[in-house]
């Protein structure tokens, strides 16, 4: 059942082996690539905390102490209201014990969220909202409006639809759809859509379910776009377009791409 009321919970998967970034993921998390003065994972929890989401899991893997460290409250936590927090937030950690899939990755959250509802946001993805409030923000007032879950989406190039999640759509109201499937990373002539998953997903205690009924996958993996499946045949789920742009830290040309456009942006280039 999904119960509808203020989401508190965010939960921060980040325990991918990197291996786009190889060798440099031997000692470096792709997540704590800089972006300007910042690594990456700082601007996802900044997203949490602007959003109002003030109990935060970061899921961690082997070889990613860095990003623990980072959060540890120390002498320079006085300063981090300079950097996007002016309360710093409350961040919990847990370790994935294998790089078995996002799906699994969300498993190790169940006793961290517990009965209530919680947003995924992905370690590896920054948003910049169209204006003041966040991408997140807006697709919580989806999630208030429907009162269903929530998936974020956005139109994808085709040459891109190999590296997302594709859904079937059903149009609701401008920029807003009831989710018929998704296709994990469907060759173009597959694709049931050009609307991509990007990263964001409001859920409740209910998923934990379907992971734990889902089959691994390619690689041995466990793919959310499974759960999801068998979710869409029991509730209705939504997927709402982001206001904003998303930033994938994915590869070595994205996060170059996106270093260079913040760095424009700060007019420092």
């Amino acid at each position: 059942m999904f119960t509808v009321g203020k989401i508190r919970k965010c939960v921060i998967p980040a325990g991918g082996i990197g291996s786009r970034f190889y060798p440099l993921t031997r000692a470096q998390p792709k997540e704590m690539l800089p972006i300007l003065d910042k690594p990456v994972i700082h601007y996802v929890v900044e997203e949490a905390v602007n959003s109002g989401l003030d109990e935060i899991l970061i899921i961690v893997g082997a070889g990613k102490d860095a990003i623990i460290n980072y959060f540890d409250r120390h002498n320079l936590d006085e300063k981090m209201d300079e950097y996007g927090f002016k309360d710093f937030p409350d961040i919990y950690f847990v370790r994935q014990k294998e790089q078995k899939g996002l799906a699994d990755a969300i498993r190790y959250a169940k006793h961290f969220t517990g009965d209530e509802d919680f947003v995924v946001l992905l370690g590896d993805t920054i948003y910049v909202s169209n204006d003041s409030r966040t991408v997140t923000s807006r697709i919580l007032d989806v999630y208030q409006r429907y009162q269903l879950p929530v998936i974020a989406v956005e139109e994808v190039p085709e040459y891109k639809f190999k590296d997302y999640g594709m859904i079937r759509p059903e149009m609701l109201e401008n920029g807003i759809y009831k989710v018929k499937e998704i296709v994990e990373k469907p060759d173009p002539r597959d694709a049931p859509s050009n609307t991509g998953i990007t990263g964001i997903y409001v859920l409740g205690a209910y998923l934990y379910r379907y992971l734990n009924a889902i089959k691994p996958g390619k690689n041995g993996e466990f793919q959310l776009a499974d759960a999801y499946n068998m979710l869409v045949k029991e509730m209705e789920v939504i997927a709402a377009k982001i206001e904003g742009k998303r930033y994938d830290i994915g590869t070595k040309e994205m996060w170059i791409r996106t270093f260079v456009e913040f760095a424009k942006k700060e007019r420092i280039v």
